[in-house]
């Protein structure tokens, strides 16, 4: 026989559910047994239930807030942390309160992620990648899911073409190709983002389609994603030996990686306990094999020599030997000098300068550096006529400029026209002289062929169109006085 208490439960139950068999269960009893009560109610022989109105919460007006925070953190936030933004959000109550508020939200999340299973890698299926610093140089992190084989290289920056060829350095090194590369979402590998969905850049469809892998990419602000490789690159900085200031050459820093990753996976992993490298053996056997024709690994950077026997890298400027204008080369820095190679041999090496600076090498000219210089390239013909006089006349075009006289087209036209009553070697002459006293005018330069510095040459019927009469001549001695 069930009590006055224990039937009003059963009622309000039934309300609440509107089913004898849901009310049955969660009550635990016969569903027979809750018709039997609901029908006594409905004849009035048990009393009416009371409908109490449940009692508001002061974190009601925060609740939004606190789910969508612990929902984004994945139940890291703390209660204290997010205690001030929901003082800001209009809350009013006690921190003890906003803790056990934010206690049950967790809970309550922690129990609509339990569906969530853990990720269970296949062989062969997954090699995760990513970036990490280590003072000055990067740090390049491989690891292949399944057999948790481990790959560590350094280098100076993490363009897309550095990542593509230590990618593809991994790859030779592991033997085969697998069938997904997860990597986050750097800006390197991305072209955009559409829609939470990165559309990778051209460059990396095209490497992945030659090596046939898929490139994938994890969640935005999800470590967890990849956390088999974040947690190789905490590894890496913290077990690997790092000289005493860093290291001063790449070389040896990648030298030293691949020693310690050698170490490494020879030793018993703690999650797989299994030995990496021996693993790989067997992971090999279901990934796909490396594509027949592959790119060459490079060492450093392509670059384009220019026309002025240059390349360009790093913001600087370095010279090649002039011979290779318009070809390609691969160029290497290092801490100390730059090293640039053209089809496997080394070219030449420069030191190292700061950005916006040059090095150049007077061996790649043949001749040793000189000043610039602007050809002179007459249009009219006085500046045609004039510049025929040869390099003094250049010299003295150079010099009036220089100087600043003033109407020179002009004065270059009147000095042209002496040569008709000077003849051009006067007028040369008389050019080489003006220059060095800075004389610029066609007056100075009349003034010198006057002073004699150059013969007059006047011929008759010459250049002028003078016809010279011709006159009796006698000698001097007829003008002598007869001695008395």
């Amino acid at each position: 026989m069930k009590s006055e208490r224990e039937c009003m439960d059963i009622v309000n139950t039934y309300v609440d559910l509107g089913s004898y068999r849901a009310t049955g269960d969660l009550c635990g009893i016969d569903h027979k047994t809750v018709k039997r009560v609901v029908q006594r109610w409905r004849a009035g022989t048990v009393a009416e239930p009371r409908m109490t109105p449940a009692r508001g919460r002061n974190t009601d007006c925060v609740e939004d807030l606190i789910w969508e925070r612990v929902k984004k953190t994945r139940g890291r936030i703390t209660a204290k942390r997010l205690l001030p933004q929901a003082r800001a959000a209009g809350y009013e109550g006690s921190a003890r309160n906003f803790r056990r508020a934010v206690a049950q939200v967790k809970t309550n999340w922690a129990r609509s992620e339990h569906h969530r299973r853990p990720w269970v890698p296949s062989p062969g299926e997954h090699l995760v990648i990513d970036w990490g610093e280590e003072g000055r140089l990067k740090i390049f992190c491989a690891v292949l899911a399944w057999s948790r084989y481990r790959f560590v290289r350094f280098a100076p920056d993490m363009k897309r073409e550095t990542t593509l060829r230590l990618l593809a350095e991994c790859i030779e090194e592991l033997g085969a190709v697998p069938h997904v590369v997860l990597s986050d979402r750097m800006g390197c590998l991305r072209a955009q983002t559409v829609a939470n969905v990165v559309v990778p850049h051209p460059d990396y469809v095209r490497f992945a389609t030659h090596f046939s892998f898929r490139p994938d990419f994890c969640e935005a602000d999800d470590p967890e994603s990849k956390g088999v490789v974040e947690a190789l690159v905490g590894y890496a900085k913290s077990d690997l030996v790092v000289p005493s200031g860093g290291w001063d050459d790449i070389d040896v820093a990648n030298s030293d990686a691949k020693t310690w990753s050698a170490e490494v996976n020879a030793r018993v992993h703690t999650e797989t306990c299994a030995t990496p490298a021996k693993r790989l053996i067997q992971e090999r056997g279901v990934m796909r094999a490396l594509p027949n024709l592959r790119p060459p690994l490079r060492r450093g950077e392509i670059r384009k020599v220019d026309r002025l026997s240059t390349v360009r890298f790093g913001s600087a400027r370095y010279s090649v030997p002039s011979a290779l204008v318009g070809d390609k080369v691969e160029v290497t820095a290092g801490a100390r000098e730059v090293v640039i190679f053209r089809r496997d041999e080394e070219v030449c090496r420069h030191p190292l300068v700061a950005p916006g600076e040059v090095s150049i090498s007077d061996d790649h000219y043949g001749t040793p550096a000189t000043k610039p210089h602007r050809a002179i390239r007459p249009r009219s013909n006085v500046e045609r006529a004039f510049v025929s006089l040869g390099d003094v006349a250049e010299d003295f075009l150079r010099a009036a400029a220089a100087a600043g006289t003033q109407r020179l087209a002009t004065e270059l036209q009147d000095i042209v026209s002496l040569e008709a009553s000077w003849g051009r070697p006067g007028l040369i002459a008389a050019l080489e002289r003006a220059t060095p006293f800075r004389r610029f005018k066609a007056q100075d330069v009349r003034s010198i062929l006057v002073a004699g510095t150059a013969p007059t040459v006047v011929t008759p019927g010459g250049p002028l169109g003078i016809s010279v009469p011709e006159v009796a001549t006698r000698s001097l001695d007829a003008y002598a006085m007869e001695q008395l």
